[in-house]
């Protein structure tokens, strides 16, 4: 196994998920299902032979919580994590707390489709994924990078959309590709990579057995 280790872990599920809120930099907790999620997210990086020696994640506690309860299953709790708003979920601007039925009664499915699953057109007052983006790899090129290519083995658990950007680079996915990846909650996605920073191998610890991507 190589020694540069990025896992990557969307939060469990939230409160807001739950009553299907968009949600955004707003700041709702786990759900008892978010917390066993990030459980199991914290067995399987355990079972798998994990161990890890740096961890960073957001600024939002359903992201925090998450690399809590991971880092207890892990024995590693008090592992030196870096906090950075640069990781946290797109800002939904003015449908945050809004529910997406009410949002699409308001705005019509199509709009709000298109706010949601476009690259680059934002809801108002928010970001698109491509603004996500643009703060997203800086902080990963300045700050994560460096520390998995000097051979730590890194943890980061942060959202759905931060994460999006983060694998739109790895992977090098154009924006038609990176909007339709869905990223289940609480699921470790683990990158070997080479020296230059590009992926040996990807594993999606997703159900009963590990898939494993190898690239070229």
């Amino acid at each position: 196994m190589s020694n540069r280790i990025l896992a990557l872990v969307r939060h469990g599920q939230s409160e807001w998920n739950e009553k299907n809120l968009f949600t955004g930099w707003r700041d709702p907790d786990l759900t008892d299902k978010g917390r066993e999620e990030a459980i199991r997210a914290g067995k399987s990086l355990a079972e798998a032979g994990y161990h890890f020696d740096i961890a960073f994640t957001s600024s939002l506690q359903r992201a925090q919580h998450t690399l809590d309860l991971m880092l207890k299953e892990l024995g590693q709790v008090g592992l030196e994590t870096i906090f950075d708003q640069a990781l946290n979920e797109r800002d939904y601007g003015d449908l945050s707390g809004l529910n997406k039925d009410d949002a699409r009664k308001r705005w019509g499915e199509e709009q709000v489709h298109i706010w949601r699953r476009s690259f680059d057109i934002a809801p108002p007052g928010g970001e698109s994924l491509k603004m996500t983006a643009e703060r997203v790899l800086p902080y990963y090129k300045s700050t994560i990078e460096p520390r998995v290519l000097g051979g730590e083995r890194v943890l980061v658990s942060a959202h759905g959309n931060s994460l999006r950007a983060l694998i739109m680079h790895l992977e090098k996915l154009s924006p038609e590709e990176i909007v339709k990846r869905e990223l289940a909650t609480g699921v470790p996605i683990v990158y070997e990579l080479a020296a230059d920073g590009t992926p040996l191998k990807r594993t999606d610890y997703e159900g009963a057995a590990p898939e494993i991507v190898e690239f070229a």
